[in-house]
């Protein structure tokens, strides 16, 4: 064949598949053409991370921590009410609204000017976490004050008719809030999960879980170590199923997240989930053996409080960590596009 004869088609193909890194497999009508170029190592601009880290300070996860306990014993102090248990009522009810207001607070210290917050009530958005979340505290935090304002009123005010009026709806509120606790608990964790960073995004069907498991921890705690232990025994329910919940769904969510799980089980999340974990599962035991000991039911409290604030801290930390190597973001989009 000289050089200006046509080539065939066999030939043509066999041209192709090297110019373009391909080879051609199999014979006759069924030949087809595989990719010979090995895959691309994930690589960034210049080592640069693919996203840029959050930039938000310690008071986001303390703001994390803080609405979960405000929500949890909102719910302690509304079944005290209703099972006859004062001393339980009146520590749930003040706890749940000083978490409610240091939560307000640093979530407002974050945002740096307190009328963003009074710019998100003037929009309804389902879609929007932010929005949702906005609303919902809106709705939690009424009731919540009037049913601490019940409980720490001077007895002279409470004998006049704003007094009485206090009291009279003081249930009904708490009724109220704690309807709408379940949501405060668990919106910050959807919240984290809708934005872009790695660790949070891939984690967001088991994060509610271990938000919420750590919510009812720390507030059954907080009572623990507040309440005398003839009346905390509702306290120590809420407190054992939510570390187990928190226990439970931590370890499901390092087995099912692959790669990104990384960010969790290392550096300085791990060791503040370690710490959590330890923490929780000390104060799960005391609140299983130490029933009748007001000292240990005190330790296994306060363990259940810093554990549970250990756990919120971890979880931020991972959060940031997953944002500056970009294997946590090309991998699993690699990932969903194999099996897509």
């Amino acid at each position: 064949m000289t050089s200006h004869e046509p080539r065939s088609d066999a030939g043509a193909a066999d041209t192709r598949a090297r110019v373009f890194g391909r080879r051609r497999r199999g014979g006759g009508d069924g030949t087809r053409e595989e990719p010979m170029v090995p895959r691309a190592e994930f690589r960034s601009y210049y080592g640069r991370p693919v996203l840029k880290p959050p930039v938000w300070e310690w008071k986001v996860p303390a703001y994390l921590f803080t609405g979960g306990l405000a929500a949890g014993t909102s719910l302690l102090a509304a079944g005290a009410d209703l099972t006859g248990r004062p001393a339980l009522r009146r520590v749930g009810r003040t706890g749940s609204l000083a978490a409610l207001l240091a939560s307000v607070y640093l979530l407002v210290a974050d945002l740096g000017r307190p009328a963003r917050f009074h710019h998100m009530l003037r929009v309804a958005k389902p879609t929007s976490p932010m929005s949702v979340g906005t609303w919902i505290l809106s709705a939690f935090g009424p009731g919540a004050g009037i049913a601490a304002a019940a409980e720490v009123l001077p007895a002279g005010l409470r004998r006049r008719l704003p007094g009485r009026l206090v009291g009279a709806v003081a249930r009904p509120a708490g009724l109220v809030s704690a309807a709408v606790a379940p949501a405060v608990a668990s919106y910050t964790a959807v919240l984290l999960s809708q934005t872009a960073v790695p660790a949070w995004h891939e984690a967001h069907p088991q994060l509610p879980f271990v938000f919420t498991g750590s919510a009812a921890a720390s507030s059954g705690g907080f009572a623990m170590v507040l309440v005398p232990v003839e009346e905390a025994g509702p306290a120590r329910t809420l407190a054992v199923l939510g570390a187990a919940t928190e226990l439970v769904a931590s370890k499901v969510l390092e087995k099912r997240l692959g790669l990104t799980a990384e960010a969790y089980t290392t550096g300085k999340a791990h060791r503040l989930r370690k710490w959590s974990e330890r923490l929780t599962v000390a104060g799960l035991v005391g609140a299983l053996a130490g029933h009748r000991s007001r000292a240990i039911s005190v330790a296994a409290g306060a363990a259940l409080f810093a554990g549970s604030a250990l756990q919120r801290f971890g979880v931020f930390e991972a959060g940031v960590e997953s944002t500056k190597d970009p294997k946590y973001v090309v991998v699993p989009q690699r990932e969903r596009a194999d099996r897509a």
